[in-house]
C-alpha cells in the first residue's frame, strides 16, 4: 500500500513575534489541511525551515504533529541531514514518536557519490522500520539522485518505497519509471504535477497546499479518476500563483501569502528575510487573480 495518493502538504512551521514555535497556530493551521482534504502532511521539510530548527525543536514539532493528527492523515516526518548519524537519529526519533513515514533528502553540502548515497539511505532505512521517501532536489542540495541509484536502493531495502522528485527532470523521472515501475512517484514541484502523475505518479507533496488544499487535492484526485482534462485545466489556471510563490526562496512567500490571508503563521527564521517590494505585489496580484485574496 502507499503511504498516500493525492495532495501531501509541505506544512510550514509557524513561529511567534519572539521567534518561538507557535504550536497554537500550528495545531489550527493542521486542522484547517485536514477539513480540506488534504491527504497528508509533512512536517519539518524545507517550507517548515527545518534547517533553522533545533534538533529539539524538530522532533517536538513532530512528536505534536502526530498527536495533533491523530491518524486522520499519514503524517511524513522530514528526517533527512547531511549527517547519516544524525538523520539516523532523527528517523528513530521520528518512528518512536508514531510518524507513518519519513522524508529524507539527500545530504547537502558534502556532495557524496551516488555509492555515498547508497550507503548513505540503506543506513538509514535500515534503522527504522517505517517506510522512507526519498528527496531528490539538486537544486538546494548540490547532488542528484540517479535513476539507477534510486532503483538499487527500492530493490534493494525493503521500506525505501518512494521517491519525491523536485530535480525537474522530466526525462531523467520518465527512465527512473521505466527502470523502476514499483517506485512510488510524487512531484516536488507545484508546476508538474500532471505530467509527473502521466509517468505514473501518485500525487504531489505541495508548498501551494498550505493556502490551496482543497485545490490540489482536485487537482491530483480528478486525474486519478480519470479526468485527465480537468486536472490539466486546473494545472495550468494555477501556474501564475505557483511562479509568484517560487519567485523568491521557498518558504518566503507562502508564509507571506498565508499572513496575506489572516492565518497569521508569523515571521521567518533567519537567514530568510522579507520578500522585496516587487515581488510582494506579485505574489499578491496572483493571489487575487486566483480568488485567494480580495
Amino acid at each position: 500500500m502507499s503511504v498516500f495518493k493525492g495532495a501531501g502538504v509541505a506544512i510550514v512551521t509557524p513561529f511567534l513575534p519572539n521567534g518561538d514555535v507557535n504550536y497554537d497556530k500550528l495545531a489550527e493551521i493542521i486542522e484547517v489541511q485536514i477539513s480540506n482534504s488534504t491527504d497528508a502532511i509533512v512536517i519539518c521539510g524545507t517550507t517548515g525551515e527545518s534547517a533553522c530548527l533545533t534538533e529539539e525543536e524538530h522532533l517536538d514539532c513532530i512528536r505534536f504533529t502526530v498527536k495533533q493528527v491523530r491518524g486522520r492523515v499519514p503524517v511524513i516526518a522530514g528526517a533527512g541531514s547531511n549527517c547519516t548519524r544524525t538523520a539516523v537519529y532523527l528517523s528513530e526519533e521520528a518512528e518512536k514518536a508514531g510518524a507513518d513515514a519519513l522524508l529524507l533528502v539527500t545530504p547537502y553540502y558534502n556532495k557524496t557519490t551516488q555509492a555515498g548515497l547508497i550507503d548513505h539511505y540503506s543506513t538509514v532505512a535500515n534503522s527504522v522500520k517505517i517506510p522512507v521517501i526519498l528527496y531528490n532536489v539538486k537544486s538546494r542540495t548540490g547532488i542528484n539522485i540517479e535513476p539507477e541509484t534510486v532503483a538499487e536502493l527500492v530493490k534493494k531495502v525493503p521500506n525505501i518505497v518512494g521517491i519525491k522528485e523536485a530535480s525537474g527532470d522530466i526525462s531523467q523521472i520518465a527512465k527512473l519509471k521505466a527502470i523502476c515501475p514499483e517506485v512510488e512517484l510524487y512531484s516536488g514541484n507545484d508546476d508538474q504535477v500532471v505530467p509527473l502523475l502521466s509517468l505514473g505518479g501518485l500525487g504531489v507533496i505541495s508548498v501551494v497546499s498550505n493556502i490551496a488544499p482543497r485545490y490540489m487535492h482536485d487537482l491530483v484526485m480528478n486525474y486519478l479518476n480519470g479526468d485527465i482534462q480537468k486536472s490539466a485545466k486546473m494545472q495550468l489556471d494555477a501556474i501564475e500563483l505557483v511562479e509568484a510563490l517560487f519567485c523568491e526562496t521557498n518558504p518566503i512567500p507562502v508564509k507571506h501569502a498565508m499572513n496575506l490571508m489572516g492565518m497569521q503563521v508569523g515571521p521567518l527564521r533567519k537567514p530568510l528575510v522579507s520578500m522585496l517590494p516587487d515581488n510582494l505585489e506579485r505574489l499578491k496580484r496572483a493571489m487575487t487573480n486566483f480568488g485567494l485574496l480580495n
